[in-house]
């Protein structure tokens, strides 16, 4: 049994780590502070603990350390030489800026970028393809502003907003940035600035603001979201609609959108009416890009739906409903770290050629991450190293004339 390659000299989680650079992580603890009156409790091993505490799903301080005792011969393997105080993690949760650990998940994304891109996505327009949108953690206590009204019975709970791009092509969040939750989503479209000329970005129309259409123009990248109810639009050209074109393609059109004080200044755009037969609905869509087709644009908005699934994905496999600390930066950084985990999940998932649902990879690698197994041959054919076991045990006694069993 020992000599089966079905089995490793390296726990599951050894194996996942591999996905980090250390060198690169204690480069960004040094560089940000994170090292600063630290003793033992290093930026690395504080990474390390965040990790066991997403892939295992803990709740507690205490939950954590009863697992790291449980687990204490291992720890050497993980590049843990001691074990935490819960006293010492508390104050580490507080003290290390979480911005550190967004510069690890950013460090770690940068470097297996080409293993995460979809071979299956050809299209040229949807390579170039970003996807923006938001998400809230209800908090207990009120320490970001929540969103909606104060309740007149009980305290109102407090909420923090991750608002996110994405690559359509990989699946992963390639910039985040966290704010309260009162924050409107408007305030974070000027993040999606950095992109290259050429880049298209789709996002819901809660991030209406014709300005920054405007300047989208301008630096040459495009936009595709949908028409509020009440906008208000001046129609200046309609354009006809090829033949060939989808049937749900109703209208497409030049239009001209007014902002700015007393409405003077204008942003010239392309409003595209949709008929979702499927579903019975109506959309308007509204763009920069002149030269894509009309049926193609609704497509784009369509992936937008990608995103909303990573944020499920994201909040089912690592539940972000306790937190370490009562303060925000605990809690930014165990979304980043929740991230990171599933970053090196999806990692995973993209070297094993047997295809796994993503939950179910989380499962195994949850109930088995501290047993000394294969992780890529027990992934490629669970069966296998028992049914290895078993050949070995028939092959000891093929001679014996009394097997025992």
């Amino acid at each position: 049994m020992s000599k089966s390659t079905n089995f490793s000299g390296q726990p599951i989680f050894s194996q996942l780590l591999n996905f980090i650079d250390k060198s690169e992580v204690k480069k960004i603890g040094k560089q940000s502070g994170g090292e600063r009156y630290i003793k033992k409790f290093s930026t690395y091993n504080h990474l390390i603990v965040l990790l066991f505490i997403a892939f295992e799903g803990y709740s507690s301080i205490r939950e954590t350390i009863l697992g790291l005792l449980a687990n204490a011969h291992k720890l050497s393997h993980l590049g843990i030489n001691y074990l935490v105080k819960r006293s010492t993690l508390s104050e580490a949760n507080q003290r290390r800026a979480s911005s550190i650990f967004g510069q690890i998940y950013m460090s770690v994304y940068r470097q297996h970028a080409a293993s995460l891109t979809d071979s299956r996505l050809s299209d040229s327009d949807l390579k170039r393809l970003y996807i923006m949108d938001s998400s809230t953690v209800s908090l207990f206590k009120d320490i970001l502003k929540g969103v909606g009204r104060n309740p007149k019975e009980g305290r109102k709970k407090g909420g923090i907003k991750a608002h996110t791009i994405i690559k359509a092509s990989e699946n992963v969040p390639c910039l985040v940035r966290y704010s309260e939750a009162a924050r409107h989503d408007r305030m974070f479209l000027e993040e999606a600035f950095y992109l290259s000329p050429g880049s298209i970005i789709t996002f819901d129309k809660g991030y209406v603001d014709y300005a920054k259409y405007e300047e989208f123009t301008q630096r040459e990248i495009y936009y595709v979201t949908r028409l509020k109810e009440n906008a208000l639009y001046k129609a200046r050209q309609e354009y006809d609609i090829p033949d060939e074109t989808d049937d749900g393609v109703l209208k497409d059109e030049e239009i001209i959108l007014a902002y700015g004080n007393n409405k003077k200044k204008e942003h010239r755009a392309r409003r595209i009416a949709y008929w979702d037969s499927k579903n019975e609905r109506l959309f308007e869509f509204v763009t920069n890009n002149f030269e894509i087709s009309a049926e193609k644009i609704a497509l784009i908005y369509k992936k937008r739906w990608q995103i909303e699934l990573l944020f499920k994905q994201l909040k089912q496999n690592f539940p972000l409903k306790y937190f370490l600390g009562d303060n925000a930066n605990v809690i930014e950084s165990q979304i980043w770290v929740a991230m990171l985990a599933n970053l090196i999940i999806t990692l995973l998932r993209s070297k094993v050629k047997r295809k796994w649902a993503f939950s179910n990879l989380v499962s195994i690698i949850r109930q088995q991450l501290m047993n000394y197994i294969n992780v890529y041959k027990f992934l490629e054919d669970p069966e296998k190293s028992w049914l290895a076991v078993i050949k070995e045990k028939d092959k000891k006694y093929e001679n014996t004339l009394f097997p025992q069993f």
